[in-house]
């Protein structure tokens, strides 16, 4: 499972490096340490987060999270898997993404909750791009 830097992590959750660090130091975002004393954010305690935040607001007064090119990183929430098809969910800062795509294509891109992915926005689909 991968794991995010606070820097990171921010990015993901459309925040400041230092309103991410002040959340870890306060025990609201669950962070460990490697073994160069770097703290790093679990991916699937990351996309938790990441939902929780979404749903209940920081209680600070931030910029808006906004997209460039219509592009939305973020952190993979849900995988949904059918026979054929599938879903998968993205927080992105405040925003939540759902694309539906085939099953093998989740499957050839090994996407799994807590993964770093961004999702492109044209017409009415959305596609995800790893990063």
């Amino acid at each position: 499972m991968p794991s995010y830097s606070i820097g990171q992590a921010a990015r993901l959750l459309g925040v400041s490096p230092d309103t991410a660090r002040r959340w870890a130091d306060g025990g609201r975002l669950t962070t460990h340490r490697d073994e160069n004393g770097r703290r790093l954010v679990d991916g699937r305690a990351l996309a938790a987060f990441s939902v929780e935040l979404a749903q209940g607001g920081t209680g600070e007064e931030e910029e808006p999270y906004t997209s460039a090119r219509n592009a939305f990183p973020g952190i993979v929430t849900a995988v949904k898997l059918g026979d054929v098809a599938a879903q998968v969910e993205i927080q992105a800062g405040p925003h939540r993404l759902v694309s539906l795509l085939t099953r093998e294509a989740v499957e050839d891109l090994g996407l799994e909750v807590g993964m770093q992915a961004t999702a492109r926005v044209k017409s009415t689909n959305v596609h995800i791009d790893l990063v």
